[in-house]
């Protein structure tokens, strides 16, 4: 075992990317660490996965229940996001209130395949089923079981209080949206104006869950507190429309974290195998030949969990707009398109991070000895590593644009079909930037070997693409009050196979739909909706550098290293909408 420990530790220097650096901070002199990057990369994963997984499920009731299939059938005054062309078809003063409830559960499930190690080491608590006390001395696991993490309720970010709020558990998060319109009599121009959330999606779990290291509590929200919106009738059968949308957007996260990689095995193997025999028997010459490591009152090790991290940024203002045609030759035919722009988010906020005593007691250790002083001073480690640090960041964040097109056609009187075909563009998340507020020591490290970081940021590779989907939905009017709806959109992903994340499982998605509509007069509808989005994903082991990649060059985020890992994803959604005219 001495032979292999000489000759895994020539890879030593290689833990400059454990290295603690410190930043000072605008009011405070505060430290920034490493291992706070792992959790601000998580929040850029998780706010792309979320913005694709989530789209369009808070926005409008019937269009829902039919797939979204609504480009040219535009439901009420929500044609302020679907297609603003359509509010062509208000007249008068219209007013739209909804409701929905929204209940979301996140399942995974964390296995070893056969041969798994980091290092050599296999006692991953999350899959070994044996106490830590009773592994073998070499650290390897006698016996596996399945690691499994559930979502234990629904949660949401709130700005005036700045943290994330946990639902009671079973209980799902409600969000009310609503709107207003108004044509006047004889005129070809209507106005419109409508609160309704494009995106709003979060999660909690319990303390000590697996499924942690990916984030305990979780939020991302665009709200679009302010539309003004306006469509004109240029004929009887052609319409066009724009609106701009003012939004609220934010992500926050609290994740426990960990660094199951190569290097921090390195740091495990010396700790057991080579500085056991001098840990009550240290001398002089000891603390020079072995840089003062043995010291260390804590060790390190790829398993243990190294700190705990919260962070949450926000934009107030965060503008967009959407244009659109409706196209509307008979009553049984009709054509719609929107496209709906990008919107540029910088979204600024702060990070708390508490560490485990492992990393203090590390730092603390090489700074006993003469070699270790000098060693740390090479490798630009800091002088100690405090057990709160706290900093600024921000986040350059592209809400991606979106163009969509759609028919409706009655293929008999009762019953109208309606398909529609749209693309998003998630391309333009070719990278996530984070930018801090000043140099920060260890990105200058980071920054020799990664060709994306610099002194004071650093950018998350995630190469998406542009998918195209389709949905269809069914009207079948019952009566000349009653109409029953179903609707279908297959999700296809956007992400590679290469940057799968376990923080959402998003690669592709189902949705499912269906509803009533109910005219109580002729100038008061109501609909109900209940509506079924399903995601699985399967991640083998080392086949995703965002969750479960192997070797000394993934260090940042990869809390599952080794271990094939399966999620399942289903979000159930319940609403009623009430429109009437005045």
């Amino acid at each position: 075992m001495s032979f292999l420990s000489l000759q895994r530790l020539e890879i030593k220097k290689k833990s400059r990317f454990m290295a603690q650096v410190k930043a000072k901070h605008i009011v405070t002199s505060r430290s920034v660490s490493i291992k706070a990057l792992p959790a601000l990369i998580g929040l850029c994963l998780m706010s792309a996965a979320h913005a694709e997984l989530a789209q369009n499920l808070s926005v409008d009731i019937r269009s829902l229940s039919l797939g979204n299939a609504v480009t040219a059938d535009p439901p009420g005054i929500s044609a302020i996001h679907f297609n603003p062309a359509g509010l062509s078809h208000v007249r008068g003063l219209q007013t739209d209130l909804q409701g929905l409830m929204l209940g979301l559960n996140i399942e995974r499930e964390i296995t070893a395949p056969p041969g798994f190690n980091v290092f050599g080491y296999s006692d991953d608590p999350v899959v070994c089923n044996m106490p830590t006390s009773t592994v073998n001395s070499n650290g390897l696991c006698p016996d596996f079981k399945v690691g499994k993490s559930k979502v234990k309720s629904v949660s949401l970010y709130v700005p005036l209080l700045d943290k994330i709020v946990n639902m009671p558990k079973g209980l799902p998060v409600a969000i009310p949206f609503g709107a207003i319109a108004y044509r006047a009599p004889d005129s070809k121009i209507t106005y419109a104006d409508g609160f309704y959330a494009p995106l709003a999606v979060g999660f909690n779990q319990e303390k000590g869950d697996p499924g942690n290291y990916m984030g305990e509590m979780v939020s991302l929200e665009r709200i679009t507190y302010l539309s003004p919106s306006a469509s004109y009738q240029v004929s009887d059968n052609l319409s066009l429309g724009a609106s701009i949308g003012i939004s609220y957007a934010s992500v926050a996260l609290n994740t426990d974290l960990r660094l199951p990689n190569e290097l921090i095995g390195v740091l495990r193997l010396v700790d057991e195998n080579i500085c056991a025999p001098f840990k009550q028997n240290s001398s002089i010459i000891t603390d020079l030949l072995l840089f003062g490591l043995c010291n260390a009152q804590t060790s390190v090790g790829p398993f243990k969990k190294i700190g705990s991290l919260k962070v949450a940024m926000d934009q107030t203002a965060s503008p967009s707009y959407n244009l659109g045609l409706l196209w509307e030759p008979s009553d049984d035919f009709a054509l719609g398109m929107v496209y709906q722009s990008s919107a540029k988010q910088k979204l600024k906020g702060h990070y708390k991070l508490t560490v485990e005593p492992g990393a203090p007691d590390l730092i603390a250790g090489l700074n006993s000895s003469v070699t270790g002083q000098i060693l740390s001073a090479l490798l630009g480690f800091p002088s100690s590593i405090p057990t709160t640090s706290e900093g600024l960041a921000s986040m350059k964040l592209e809400y991606p644009a979106h163009f969509q097109t759609g028919i409706k056609y009655k293929v008999f009187p009762d019953l109208q079909v309606n398909f529609d075909v749209g693309w998003t563009d998630y391309a333009v998340w070719k990278e996530l930037p984070i930018q801090f507020d000043r140099n920060l020591g260890v990105l200058q490290i980071a920054k020799l070997l990664a060709p994306t970081v610099t002194a004071n940021s650093l950018a998350v590779p995630l190469n998406f693409q542009s998918p195209w989907n389709f949905g269809v939905g069914i009207e079948y009017s019952m009566t000349n009050r009653l109409k029953l709806r179903m609707g279908y959109e297959p999700r296809t992903s956007a992400i590679p196979q290469g940057q799968r994340s376990t923080l959402v499982p998003v690669n592709g998605a189902q949705l499912f739909g269906m509803g009533a509509g109910y005219r109580f007069d002729k100038d008061t509808d109501i609909d109900l909706t209940a509506a079924f989005l399903r995601s699985r994903d399967s991640i083998p082991a080392n086949t995703s550098k965002l969750a479960n990649y192997t070797g000394v060059d993934n260090l940042i985020l990869n809390p599952y290293a080794g271990l094939d890992v399966k999620t399942n994803a289903t979000i159930v959604i319940l609403g009623i909408a009430y429109r009437t005219r005045w």
